[in-house]
């Protein structure tokens, strides 16, 4: 689900400088690890939570964004409704559409039974992104993936229905088993939290 993504986005090595123990293991995996059965101290979720004994602290609201290169736009086009996106190419992601697919905009995933307009597909969201940047087609993904290219000038937002895809977003959450947390996951979250900011950094 790219978890381990938004803490190599985000974490640096001045966050942990002031926690005088054993230095912070990154672990970068996109598998649903189990902090208790592996004894992590945290892990990243993003999207609805199921029900757990795990304690969640927010940290971002998970919004997604669509767009797309200036040149492709240029091209082909800035669409003006969602039924538009049936005539572009569309960047998807092979797995956890109910993360990420296009059924908010399209009323179903993006699949061959749907349209043929799906350009390319992959279950990384940074190769999403770079492909959306190469202008091989329209993308719909994360803020926190996007966000940077689009403040860059290599992406464009595309403002299709006022975003009402965000009307209620999900949020990205750091989960711990431990109800007390230690002093390092203390600083580390707030650390983090404070990097992030509100609204986030990437918005």
């Amino acid at each position: 689900m790219g978890e381990a993504s938004v803490m190599s986005l985000h974490y640096r090595p001045d966050q942990h400088r002031s926690v005088k123990a054993t230095p912070p293991e990154l672990d970068l995996t996109e598998r649903l690890a189990d902090p208790v059965a592996e004894r992590l101290d945290l892990v990243i979720r993003m999207g609805e939570l199921q029900d757990s004994s795990l304690i969640a602290t927010k940290i971002a609201p998970l919004t997604r964004v669509l767009t797309a290169s200036p040149g492709y736009l240029e091209h082909f086009g800035m669409p003006q409704s969602s039924e538009d996106l049936r005539r572009h190419r569309l960047l998807d992601k092979l797995h956890g559409n109910d993360l990420l697919g296009w059924s908010d905009l399209l009323g179903s995933p993006a699949s061959d039974k749907v349209c043929d307009c799906v350009a390319f597909r992959s279950d990384d969201f940074e190769a999403l992104n770079s492909a959306a940047i190469a202008g091989m087609g329209i993308a719909l993904l994360p803020a926190w993936v996007s966000g940077p290219s689009i403040k860059a000038g290599e992406l464009i937002r595309i403002p299709l229905d006022d975003e009402a895809w965000n009307g209620k977003p999900p949020g990205i959450h750091l989960l711990r088993a431990l109800h007390e947390p230690s002093a390092k996951v203390r600083v580390f979250t707030e650390r983090l939290k404070a990097f992030i900011g509100s609204p986030p950094i990437w918005s």
